[in-house]
């Protein structure tokens, strides 16, 4: 058997990860629902995670991220180190698939939001990714 046969034997896999749309849609020719793999699929993971208040999930308290709580204080540098933190606890405890590179928090105390420029990388990836969310009071 020489190297080259070998080596081709041995493919290295590649890992894809798998979810479903939140939707739960099907496709149309095979009825099968429809998902979401790779980086969509940790994007769609974090932003549920990270929208997600704690103690709002049944039987599982310690899930969620407590960021919606910070659109009913007043706007301070204080909010964005506590915004940082409060992402940083998602990725270390829920999200390990990813790894967190930074995160930008922009806030309008006029607008009562808040913005999220979050950049992250894929395990086993070079490419980082971006995921960008925007809080936004409703009363």
């Amino acid at each position: 058997m020489s190297k080259l046969q070998t080596l081709t034997d041995h493919k290295i896999q590649k890992v894809v990860y798998s979810d479903f749309f939140t939707d739960f849609s099907r496709n149309s020719v095979t009825g099968q629902l429809n998902r979401k793999t790779n980086a969509d699929a940790v994007k769609q993971s974090l932003r549920n995670l990270l929208l997600t208040d704690r103690y709002e999930r049944p039987f599982q308290p310690e899930i969620g991220s407590g960021l919606q709580g910070l659109l009913f204080e007043n706007y301070t540098p204080g909010v964005e180190l506590r915004a940082n933190k409060l992402i940083e606890e998602v990725f270390d405890n829920h999200e390990p698939r990813a790894e967190l590179l930074s995160v930008d928090v922009g806030g309008s105390a006029d607008h009562n939001s808040l913005s999220f420029k979050i950049k992250f990388r894929i395990i086993n990836t070079t490419e980082p990714e971006t995921l960008e969310i925007l809080l936004e009071r409703t009363r």
